[in-house]
């Protein structure tokens, strides 16, 4: 069978406009022909639908760059691991995602879409099934609470120790399912660079309709259990030797105190800048560590941000308006985490100023929850970072 995308992006087309009964539609039907599949997926679907459908539109979009989708289905069939999927299991999927478009691309639908869905799903499932053979790692690790603490009514630091070694790197996120929420996974930048203990530390913020994060902050304890997937992420030290400059905002800290603790540890960057940024004084969780390491360290330099607090002595700015005033930073490498809107326009700035993209370092979590739209010209909240994953 030959690959046609374009006959598979236009069939898809009505699917992707009905989302949330396409993907309906498709876990009823895989249900109803597989019913022991269940069993892998969480009790409420309403996440894992929009996930579903997100992952099907880039496929889709990236037919024609197979060298570029490749990693992308690898990634997917590693991940896939920690839910007990198995070769199986995406070959059944193929068939209710089938059915699933030729139900709501009924007037498209003919023998020559078909072939090209049945062969674009056979590349996938192929790279897939071989992305979760070629890791040699175990799907999850379990992991025992250390460490609580509650730093705000809503944020707290959380230290975890697996029982088995989990190999990662500085800025890097994983996986994280709670014994309260079974087979729901939410993930969260690790705070830390790898240690000899084999410890991992997380910054979560509870979200109102977060199941897993408000797990994690209100009812998690020391002693209780956790599960975590295999770690994944680019944002990880360039290790240059340039000077670093690192922009967090809220608990987007996390992934930047990796970054900071790795190149404290490697004494690569001569000087090291994290500027701290939150809406209000009081939301700087973390000051009194930062101190610390500050004290110990006269090469770094943390310069608290805040843009909504008038009484507020020191600089008052949003995260782009502080990079700007601040710089200039066209030798350094740039490392940012928070809100999607205000990592973007940062990026815009640094750009502007004469930084090199290559050098301007972020990342993306799959799992962020739906935000309400700016309100008061501020941006929305949805990340690129930590602090409101679920």
């Amino acid at each position: 069978m030959s690959l046609n995308p374009r006959l598979v992006r236009e069939s898809f087309a009505p699917v992707k406009a009905a989302r949330g009964k396409a993907a309906a539609y498709f876990h009823g039907r895989l249900f109803a022909e597989h019913p022991h599949m269940r069993a892998l997926f969480p009790p409420a679907m309403d996440a894992h639908n929009e996930h579903l459908v997100k992952a099907l539109t880039k496929i889709v979009s990236m037919l024609d760059d197979p060298d570029g989708l490749r990693p992308y289905l690898a990634r997917l069939g590693r991940d896939h691991r920690k839910y007990g999927v198995t070769a199986e299991h995406f070959l059944a999927a193929g068939d209710a995602l089938l059915a699933t478009v030729k139900r709501f691309a009924a007037d498209l639908w003919n023998e020559e879409v078909e072939a090209a869905w049945s062969s674009a799903y056979a590349l996938a499932a192929q790279e897939m099934i071989a992305g979760a053979e070629a890791d040699p790692g175990p799907p999850w690790w379990h992991a025992e609470v250390i460490g609580h603490e509650r730093r705000t009514a809503e944020i707290a630091v959380v230290t975890v120790r697996p029982a088995e070694r989990l190999a990662f790197k500085p800025g890097q996120h994983v996986p994280v399912q709670t014994a309260r929420w079974p087979r729901i996974w939410r993930t969260f930048f690790i705070a830390n660079a790898p240690r000899r203990d084999n410890t991992l530390r997380f910054h979560v913020r509870a979200l109102p309709s977060g199941w897993v994060s408000s797990a994690l902050v209100r009812y998690t304890r020391v002693g209780d259990q956790i599960m975590l997937g295999p770690p994944t992420g680019t944002m990880v030290p360039a290790d240059t030797g340039r000077d670093i400059l690192c922009v967090a905002d809220g608990t987007g800290l996390a992934p930047m105190k990796a970054i900071i603790e790795h190149a404290l540890q490697s004494g690569g960057a001569s000087r090291i800048h994290l500027l701290l940024c939150a809406r209000r004084a009081a939301e700087f969780y973390d000051m009194a560590e930062l101190k610390r390491m500050t004290a110990a360290h006269p090469k770094l330099r943390v310069v608290p941000v805040v843009s909504d607090d008038p009484s507020f002595p020191g600089m008052r700015a949003t995260p782009p308006e502080a990079v700007e005033r601040l710089g200039p930073w066209e030798e350094h490498e740039v490392y940012l985490c928070g809100p999607a809107a205000t990592v973007a326009e940062t990026v815009r700035r640094l750009r502007r100023a004469g930084v090199p993209r290559e050098r301007i370092h972020y990342d993306t979590l799959r799992d962020q929850p739906w935000r309400p739209p700016a309100r008061n010209g501020r941006p929305p909240s949805a990340l690129i970072g930590p602090a409101r994953v679920r």
